[in-house]
């Protein structure tokens, strides 16, 4: 029986090789779509899976009012905790960024860019497996250091590592241990140090947020009391003592300053798809591109096996003659049905391989489009690969083998092969679903194109064409900003550098710092530090809109006088701005000019309140100079550029390599992740379009050799070619308007949705919703007209000789 089965299936294929390879390639097509979603979502779950902490390990996260929530933590919130409750096991601080730094050893050196440092207690959080080395002592004490595998063989090749004496950061560091990344982690770094320790221990009073925080807990339902514990330290040894310090109860310091933080603790298993700040350097994934993607590559799945229904139901009408035969003889409904089953289950076979060619063929691309190091391995998600195979073989086999095997034995065998009003109807709802799913993703694929490019039109109120922000390494024993300004003189000589100045921020970079800032009796206002040298808003192109902007001809706008962007200004509910006086970091100063709004973070980000002041008013700045801004002249750029270069390396930092950005490329970056989703919904609304041109020739190619015979008639009786296509064509124009109809409703709502993440956005044009209707009216009447015009010009004498 299977051999004659196989035959069969041979058989028909050399027949219909079309048909075979539409089925083949639709199904295909949707499976590697989901395949591709797979992997990227197995990815972005498989995030500390392996780590045997995960479960009893937290965040420390800080809520601040306004919807703000900070990531870093004070260092006095854990030693309090830990000292006051039973409930703590451990807790670890962290710096909350990677370092790039050249590591030397014996004469070699080597740039790795992701050094970490937090305290001793890091591998009880994150046991990394230890191939040198004990994880509890390795870094036990400032100068012990530990190396990743890849690491320590870039430094010492076949070397033992172990007691060896390297130099980073200007200090030199014993090598403990050497470790090996046990799977895919908040952190994965290639060196650790606990020079935050250093920090720590001289902040240790200081209630500033800047830290990073992980908590053990002994048991997790503990995290309640952990939650109230810690809102209790911060009122108790923060908010009363400055009460006290003012002279105020603490309900008037509340009133004047606002409500008390309010801690949050985030599990750190499933941690790597959380909305909001994070603390840790390797970011967060991107949730909603991954659940677009996936429900895309569903939709795309679905609208795959609806086409190959459809195309197994227009194909049934040849081999109905068939089916009744087998009938006759005495073939069983059963059989039938797994004759057509066993079918499917080859085609699916053959689609389910050809998908996997598609992916791994694909992969280099796809990673490149996600910035992604994705692997094809079967054994990672062979179950789900599994699961897809027996979902397109139950739906796409079952419905059309029960289609078939019910043909009525004398009906066909009389040629008659209509089937019940039930089944029509389901071959043209799929057909206006089709239509639907094709609109949804036209639709789509404008929309978010259009928010994408007012994104990169947008006027962001800087312009960072010309402007180089250059890395500016600090030097130990060495003033940061001294060093700068005799680098600056330096370059202001180099020709086809206009200008020359620096700052404690670079748009785009997300590098932030935030304080309060304090008006009269309202309440605090959180406040975004932009520590500025003269003419940097004047590189940037950054207007002032009322008063004037810092200068170095008066000695007090160093000291005393400050600039607010349009934003900080509104909160001091003042008519005039101007001259008025404000407590910033405890002391007072004066606005002098306000600043027009810049975007800084992103379009998706609302403008925040921003305090502009010379970095010698506040001391702490001048070491927050990571960068060096230069304006180019755009003539002869490249040259500008090597000279640059050269000085750079002879002049500045021989050790380190000369690493710029210019400003609008780095702001650029902000919205890569929506250009993307951008990107991604242009392809996927291709393969919908050619998925669905399968489909509708399908049932268009299934209806008309049903209606064969009638069109014989009315060609016998005189009916005009113009009045065939016509009769032919109507009913898919009516399901195309039907499907376009259905379409734009969930279009609509989850584009919406989508937009609503933008705090500046477009509104929903007209222009997306006719393009979509005229564009799938001009395929439906191409592919319909062109199939109606093919049957007109059938042999008469063909249908009607048995009549």
């Amino acid at each position: 029986m299977l051999k004659n089965w196989i035959n069969v299936f041979t058989y028909h294929i050399k027949n219909n090789k079309l048909f075979t390879v539409l089925n083949v390639l639709g199904l295909s097509i949707g499976i590697a779509g989901l395949i591709f979603a797979i992997l990227y979502w197995n990815e972005e779950y498989s995030y500390d899976k392996w780590n045997p902490e995960k479960d009893k390990t937290y965040i420390v996260l800080n809520d601040i009012g306004n919807g703000s929530v900070w990531a870093t933590n004070s260092p006095v919130t854990a030693p309090s905790l830990k000292s006051s409750t039973s409930y703590l096991e451990n807790y670890c601080y962290f710096r909350t960024y990677y370092t790039k730094e050249i590591i030397a050893y014996n004469g070699k050196q080597e740039l790795v860019d992701k050094i970490f440092s937090a305290q001793s207690s890091f591998f009880s959080f994150f046991p990394f497996e230890f191939i040198r080395g004990n994880r509890k002592t390795a870094i036990h004490d400032r100068n012990s250091i530990v190396l990743s595998e890849e690491t320590a063989a870039r430094l010492f090749k076949d070397e033992d590592p172990m007691g060896k004496q390297i130099k980073y950061a200007d200090r030199f560091f014993v090598v403990r241990g050497v470790y090996r990344l046990s799977g895919k982690s908040a952190v994965m770094p290639a060196v650790i140090t606990t020079i935050v320790e250093d920090d720590l221990k001289k902040d240790r009073e200081d209630w500033g947020f800047s830290y990073g925080l992980l908590l053990k807990l002994k048991k997790q339902s503990d995290t309640t009391a952990v939650v109230k514990k810690l809102d209790e330290i911060f009122i108790e040894q923060n908010y009363k003592k400055q009460a006290q310090d003012e002279g105020l109860s603490l309900d008037a310091f509340i009133k004047m300053y606002g409500d008390p933080v309010k801690a949050q603790l985030l599990p750190l298993n499933g941690s790597r798809l959380y909305e909001g700040n994070y603390p840790f350097p390797e970011g967060t994934g991107n949730l909603q591109f991954l659940r677009i993607l996936m429900g895309l590559s569903i939709l795309i799945l679905l609208l795959s096996i609806v086409n190959y229904i459809n195309l197994a139901t227009a194909n049934a009408v040849k081999r109905a003659k068939e089916v009744g035969v087998r009938k006759i003889v005495g073939a069983a409904k059963f059989q039938i049905i797994a004759q057509f089953v066993f079918e499917t289950i080859l085609i699916t076979l053959f689609s389910l391989l050809l998908a996997l060619v598609i992916v791994e063929l694909s992969l280099p691309f796809y990673n490149s489009f996600l910035n992604k190091n994705l692997v094809l391995i079967g054994t990672q998600f062979y179950l789900q690969l599994i699961l897809i195979f027996f979902f397109v073989v139950f739906v796409s086999g079952v419905l059309p083998a029960v289609y078939i095997s019910n043909f009525e034995v004398l009906k066909v065998l009389k040629g008659n092969f209509s089937r019940s009003k039930n089944g029509v109807w389901l071959r043209n709802g799929m057909l206006i679903l089709q239509f639907s799913i094709a609109a949804f993703f036209i639709i789509g694929s404008f929309i978010v194109y259009k928010q994408v490019s007012y994104m990169t039109e947008k006027d962001l109120g800087f312009k960072g064409a010309q402007v180089m922000d250059i890395s500016f390494k600090p030097k130990k024993g060495k003033e940061q900003f001294e060093r700068y300004k005799t680098i600056r003189q330096e370059l202001l000589k180099i020709k086809g550098i206009e200008a020359v100045s620096t700052g404690s921020f670079s748009i785009g970079s997300g590098s932030n710092s935030w304080s309060g800032m304090h008006y009269k009796a309202n309440k605090e206002v959180i406040t975004q530090q932009m520590g500025i040298d003269f003419g940097l808003l004047d590189i940037l192109g950054i207007k002032i809109i009322k008063g004037r902007n810092l200068s170095d001809k008066l000695a007090s706008d160093s000291i005393s006088n400050v600039l607010l962007n349009e934003t900080a200004a509104k909160t001091l509910q003042e008519k005039d701005p101007l001259n008025k006086e404000i407590t910033w970091k405890d002391q007072k100063f004066k606005v002098i000019g306000i600043v027009k709004d810049f975007n800084y973070f992103g379009l998706e980000h609302k403008i925040a309140p921003m305090i502009f002041f010379h970095i010698n008013a506040y001391n702490s700045s001048q070491e927050e100079i990571k960068t060096i801004s230069v304006k180019i002249a755009p003539q002869e750029m490249s040259k500008t550029i090597a000279a640059l270069d050269k000085f750079w390396r002879t002049k500045v930092d021989t050790e380190y390599p000369f690493e710029y950005n210019f400003v609008d490329t780095n702001f650029a970056r902000t919205y890569k992740k929506y250009e993307n989703q951008s990107n991604l919904f242009s392809l996927l609304n291709g393969i919908v379009i050619l998925i669905a041109i399968f489909g509708l020739f399908a049932l268009a190619s299934y209806s008309m050799e049903r209606r064969l015979r009638e069109i014989a008639i009315r060609k016998t009786l005189g009916a005009e070619t113009n009045l065939l296509l016509k009769e032919l064509s109507k009913q898919y124009i009516v399901f195309c308007l039907i499907g376009f109809l259905i379409g734009i409703i969930p279009a609509y709502l989850l584009l919406r949705k989508w937009l609503e993440d933008f705090a500046y956005r477009i509104d929903i044009p007209l222009l997306p919703f006719v393009t979509a209707f005229v564009f799938l009216m001009f395929l439906t009447l191409v592919i319909v007209l062109a199939k109606a015009y093919q049957v007109t010009k059938i042999d008469v004498l063909k249908y009607l000789k048995y009549e």
